[in-house]
């Protein structure tokens, strides 16, 4: 049975969020001022004068983008498509703009980063995480996912003489709504936004416990009440963070992957142009450097506990008879010793002599597991062989991606290449034969899986999440059996995690423990006079309910979970404009939150640190330590440009 059409080399990637695109001038995010001060322009670290030297260095270009084609906005950069209303946005209201785009008509904002422009004493516009620049005497917009409540659908924000929303209620809607509240519970989306009980102390008590609060470093909680046990990473005496060092943009001519990044017991970990590199994880001294034969392609997001890992590159360097290498290569690495273990290709039985090309990769205990458009394959992790390859299949199945880290599953797809009929396996690592298996239901062009014990999947099913998250519904399986345990509606109005709906292990700003699933709100309006929060909540995986568990941001930040920590979150807050990002530890059985690290708060600092979207960087922090990486860079446009960076690691005082 033949295989599915194959992408040709020359064609661009395949639509769907997280496409690489070439960003809007200026690169991801906004264009932003030039720095003043204090930060000061990169240096690299310096180089190991006894390391031996690589091949020289050619700028690799972004696999499958052709030469020529228009930059496609950047994250945050305004797209030319109708947006839909925010989250409760009121009936019969002009729609506010989207998350992250502007409203049709104003001149376009700048994406993340620090507002520029400002006139003196003019309050900054929010967006995203991040103001924005807006004229004289307009009030803020309003964020993605206002207003919030039902009660503010009711009565709308009065309008300006503009037509734009005003911020605040009137006093005599304040009272009304202020006095509704008093007496109604209100419970959306697995958000409780009030709690009934008798007393003003049982009413602080529950709040404590739903909604969790924030420390000045010391744990304000019971650690170790939650089901997956006690987290590692500790309360500090003082959480404040300096710039411990840091990597220019490399030199590039096209939009360009550089994703893949890990954390050793002594080095950070980053993939540069043609090479993987390890820096010393404190000092940003260069360690070793692995050369590659192409520029990379895809990485694992997992590692072994003796910190091996995989990767997959292009066959070579471009050249002018052929600019757009395959990526057919595959290779596992040591990261402890910064070798090149092996690397391979394998030729299927449906492709002739050509090697297959493979999309993407990942680790599961010592099983490498590459997929793609051509089938998936797989090795030992320690020796190469050989453990399965694409082969003919009579119903036209093949691999299209896996899930790794503590157990192995596949997105696999039958029938026809434009009406596909996913199904979702749990593997045997050491030779591929299915445990079980799960039909998705129609209507579902790709799938990602979140984690793989539990087994969790994610899906827009019937492109219906309309936000470009690649999510709208969780889906809960039983490996053993393959039974659906539950399905959980994630509506893209509400939630703000996201997944690269071509990609099978892509998904971000989530996490899974404790038998459930952590996802972050959409912003909304908060309690101070100006700036946007959001939550952290979460549902159950065996029954699809939301839970009691919020984790609230605090006024002008926005939070998102990083990975898991025990039973504890570890999450990140995207800070205001005038404050440093935070890295916080919630208690998964209290919800009670303790702040591991805090940046600081100088604009330079700043400027750097909110070029980092959360959709195209990698954020990983481990005690005392966050780097934050770039997996896309494009040709630098300028002095513009000056606070752009490969990566950036923070380090506790």
């Amino acid at each position: 049975m033949t295989q599915p059409p194959q992408q040709p080399p020359n064609e661009p990637p395949q639509g769907g969020f997280g496409a690489p695109q070439d960003p809007p001038q200026g690169g991801f995010g906004a264009p932003q001022g030039p720095p003043q001060g204090g930060f000061g322009a990169p240096t690299p670290p310096p180089a190991d004068t006894t390391a031996p030297a690589g091949p020289p260095q050619q700028p690799g270009p972004a696999h499958g983008v052709p030469q020529g084609q228009p930059p496609q906005p950047g994250y945050g950069a305004p797209q030319n498509q109708p947006t839909q209303p925010g989250y409760g946005a009121p009936q019969g209201q002009p729609a506010q703009p989207g998350y992250g785009y502007p409203q049709q008509g104003q001149p376009t904002q700048p994406g993340y980063g620090y507002p520029q422009g400002l006139p003196p004493g003019q309050p900054p516009q929010q967006g995203y995480g991040f103001p924005h620049a807006m004229p004289p005497g307009q009030p803020p917009q309003q964020g993605y996912g206002y207003p919030t409540t039902p009660m503010q659908q009711q009565y709308p924000p009065q309008q300006n003489g503009n037509g734009n929303g005003g911020k605040k209620f009137s006093t005599q809607m304040q009272i009304i709504v202020a006095a509704a509240v008093a007496v109604v519970l209100i419970v959306g989306g697995g958000i409780w936004y009030a709690k009934s009980g008798g007393g003003d102390d049982k009413k602080k008590e529950e709040a404590s416990q739903s909604s969790g609060g924030t420390s000045d470093g010391k744990d304000s909680g019971e650690s170790g009440s939650a089901p997956d046990g006690a987290g590692k990473e500790k309360a500090p005496d003082n959480p404040r963070s300096k710039v411990a060092f840091q990597m220019p943009i490399p030199k590039v001519t096209e939009v360009t992957t550089l994703s893949g990044s890990w954390l050793t017991d002594k080095a950070y970990v980053k993939t540069g142009i043609n090479e993987i590199v390890g820096y010393d994880a404190v000092k940003g001294t260069k360690l070793w450097s692995i050369p590659l034969a192409g520029q990379l392609c895809a990485a694992s997001r997992h590692m072994t506990a003796d910190y091996k890992t995989a990767i997959v590159f292009e066959q070579g360097k471009p050249t002018k008879a052929k600019k757009y290498q395959p990526c057919n290569q595959v290779a596992a690495l040591d990261l402890s010793t910064g070798k090149l273990l092996w690397s391979k290709s394998v030729n299927a039985a449906t492709s002739g002599d050509a090697p297959v090309r493979f999309e993407e990769v990942t680790v599961s205990g010592t099983t490498v597991a590459a997929g793609g458009s051509e089938g998936g394959a797989a090795f030992n992790l320690n020796t190469g062989a050989e453990l399965w390859k694409p082969k003919a299949s009579t119903d036209g199945c093949f691999d299209r991606g896996y899930g790794g880290g503590e157990a192995l599953a596949v997105v696999r797809s039958c029938g026809k290449y434009d009406d596909p009929q996913l199904v979702i396996q749990a593997l045997n690592p050491a030779d591929g034969a299915p445990i079980s298996s799960y039909k998705m239901p129609p209507g579902v062009d790709y799938a990602s899986i979140v984690s793989t014990k539990p087994l969790v999947v994610a899906a827009d099913v019937g492109d219906t999440a309309g936000d470009g998250s690649g999510i709208s519904d969780f889906f809960s399986i039983d490996a053993s059996t393959g039974k659906l345990l539950t399905r959980i509606a994630a509506d893209g109005d509400k939630y703000a995690a996201r997944c690269k709906s071509t990609l099978v292990e892509s998904c971000n700003s989530l996490a899974v423990g404790n038998n459930r699933i952590y996802v972050p709100t959409e912003s909304h309006e908060g309690t101070g006079e100006y700036g946007d929060t959001n939550e952290i909540v979460s549902f159950d995986l065996a029954t699809g309910k939301p839970t009691s568990d919020r984790a609230d941001a605090g006024d002008r930040y926005k939070m998102f979970p990083i990975r898991m920590d025990g039973g504890n979150i570890i999450a990140y807050r995207t800070p205001p404009y005038d404050k440093g990002g935070q890295i916080v530890s919630i208690d998964g059985g209290t919800f009670k939150q303790t702040v591991l690290m805090e940046n600081p708060s100088d604009k330079t600092v700043r400027d750097v640190e909110t070029n980092f979207s959360p959709d195209y960087s990698e954020f990983r922090y481990n005690d005392g330590h966050l780097y934050l990486s770039s997996t896309l860079v494009s040709k630098p446009h300028g002095t513009l440009d000056t606070s752009r960076r490969l990566f950036v690691g923070f380090s506790r005082e």
